[in-house]
């Protein structure tokens, strides 16, 4: 559910409270994510501006964002025009879903100027637009040209025109009520879903005054999770049910993070995701030819019984002939010999001889090639289940991985590793988690974490566990003899980072370091297993975050 009025209302004084906040850096974290680093009394904060359609939203936070090597258009001119400025104030319109944040920079000639960063948070009309002291447009996230809207033209140059007021009652103030119309359409700020939960508090006796004061001393999120799209609001959304309480800005970081993190991998390595998919169909189309060329391979001594045939009988003028009828040697059957034309007997019989060997020795050659297939198969298959369970940190390494293993170019290296050169030489991001009792387990998201836990930072006698015929994750559980609830966490944690994540009693195989191997010429995240034992588990979430397991 998109932002409305009233909940804006909520977040622009919680972020007015930190003012001045003097702009430090900017990035665009995606193409519709703006993240600047600011600096005032409370020390170094992050100020995240969303104008996505649906998770569009302005606040305070402290999550870890990957930055794009290159900025954008509209980036590279709010750094020439506010990197180094001071956000002074943060006003909402009204009630309405944009805000106005006022910039005051000195310019290059010393002069200070106050500009204007219009933040407007409309669904899919969401912008931000930056305003000179002159009132006309310097740049804008979404241009919108004349031919578009001629009403509102969002362009460099042109005059900025505010988003018209809504023109009705403002809640905090206006307690009268018209029992005859929605809400939505007598007070400003208010959308259908909050709506549907003050009209359902009304019926229960609940005054409208009490329901907007609760409103106006919120400062938290209140979230209700069901099978579909969370929804939220400032206040306990009694008309759904039981909801989980958050601070504000955090609220927004647990809804939203992980759902853009998957749209931002995507925008910055969207070329890895189309290369494993169609590597994959590749593969899959090519399995069934190749198995039906060993198929017809296998039919390869008919070929030599035709040259036998042509040269028992002595067969020698064929051009013109298409075939030719023979008696079997083994039997009194005819076999009807194909020929070519344009040859004789003796030249078609060493033909039917060549295609025979050619067809003998090709066997061998396709079978190789279809345990090549079903490997590429099985491996991108992984490889497409990781990016779909990856964050930023994990699918750079899957793209190091690719490379290589040389199925991507260099030059594709050289662009995604252009930072410092401590980053290019950091061992993969494992994962490990502390247990209450004291037990450390790491598991890995990809091939390349899976091969670090594997065999560098796991000892011979601590237990490996995998999930059984499922890609996933590799997890190690840092101790000789477990307890039984330490065993059933970590498999818990192998069937979660498995395709299996969904299925119930999934198998979880284990054993001690020691029985590993490794598989000469395999790939990363490949092992033989020796003696091991298996267990079957139900991967459950909450029992994961209870634990203290990151999830995501």
């Amino acid at each position: 559910m998109a932002l409305d009025g009233i909940l804006l209302n909520r977040i622009v004084p919680q972020i007015a409270d930190h003012l001045p906040l003097r702009i430090q850096k900017i990035w665009n974290i995606s193409a519709t994510e703006l993240l600047f680093q600011v600096h005032g009394s409370h020390g170094k904060q992050q100020l995240l501006i969303s104008t996505h359609s649906v998770y569009n939203r302005l606040l305070l936070t402290d999550r870890n964002y990957p930055t794009p090597l290159e900025p954008g258009n509209f980036v590279m001119v709010l750094r020439k025009y506010v990197e180094g400025g001071v956000i002074e104030s943060l006003q909402q319109a009204d009630l309405d879903r944009w805000c106005t944040l006022t910039i005051t920079r000195h310019n290059n000639l010393g002069d200070r100027e106050t500009l204007k960063m219009y933040v407007e948070l409309m669904g899919k009309y969401a912008n931000v637009i930056l305003v000179g002291e002159d009132g006309r447009i310097i740049d804008a996230l979404k241009r919108i040209p004349p031919f578009e809207n001629a009403r509102r033209t969002i362009h460099p140059g042109a005059q900025f025109v505010p988003v018209p007021p809504q023109e009705k009652k403002d809640p905090f103030t206006s307690q009268i009520v018209d029992p005859d119309l929605s809400l939505t359409k007598q007070f400003g700020g208010f959308s259908p879903f909050l709506s549907r939960e003050v009209e359902y508090r009304m019926a229960h006796g609940q005054p409208f005054s009490s329901i907007m004061e609760e409103i106006r001393t919120s400062t938290g999120l209140y979230v209700y999770e069901n099978d579909g799209e969370p929804q939220f609001h400032c206040i306990p959304l009694t008309h759904l049910g039981t909801c989980r309480k958050y601070d504000l800005f955090e609220g927004f970081d647990v809804l939203y993070y992980h759902r853009e993190e998957k749209e931002r991998i995507r925008q910055m390595n969207g070329d890895v995701f189309r290369f494993v998919k169609n590597e994959l169909k590749h593969q899959e189309n090519k399995l069934p030819r190749l198995l039906k060329e060993l198929d017809d391979a296998k039919d390869c001594d008919q070929y030599r019984i035709y040259g036998d045939l042509l040269y028992t009988y002595g067969i020698q003028d064929t051009k013109g002939m298409k075939s030719i009828s023979l008696k079997s040697y083994e039997d009194d059957s005819n076999i009807v010999v194909p020929l070519d034309p344009k040859l004789d007997g003796p030249h078609n019989a060493a033909k039917h001889y060549n295609k025979y060997s050619k067809l003998k020795k090709g066997q061998v050659y396709m079978k190789e090639q279809i345990e090549i297939c079903r490997n590429e198969i099985s491996y991108f298959t992984g490889i497409s289940e990781q990016l779909e369970q990856a964050d930023f940190d994990t699918t750079t390494e899957i793209v190091d991985e690719l490379i290589r293993l040389g199925y991507l170019e260099q030059k594709r290296k050289k662009n995604s590793r252009k930072s410092k050169k401590k980053k290019a030489k950091a061992a993969p991001h494992v994962t490990t988690v502390t247990l209450a009792s004291g037990t450390k387990i790491s598991y890995g998201r990809n091939n390349l974490q899976n091969d670090e836990i594997t065999w560098h930072l796991a000892k011979k006698n601590e237990i490996w566990m995998h999930a059984k015929d499922y890609h996933g994750s590799h997890v190690v559980i840092h101790e000789e003899h477990p307890d039984e609830v330490t065993i059933r966490i970590g498999a818990m944690i192998a069937a979660w980072f498995s395709k299996g994540r969904m299925s119930s009693s999934v198998p979880i195989n284990w054993c001690p370091i020691r029985n590993l191997k490794k598989i000469p010429g395999a790939r990363p995240g490949m092992v033989q297993l020796g003696s091991y034992r298996t267990i079957y588990i139900d991967p459950d979430e909450e029992t994961l975050v209870s634990y203290g397991i990151p999830v995501r």
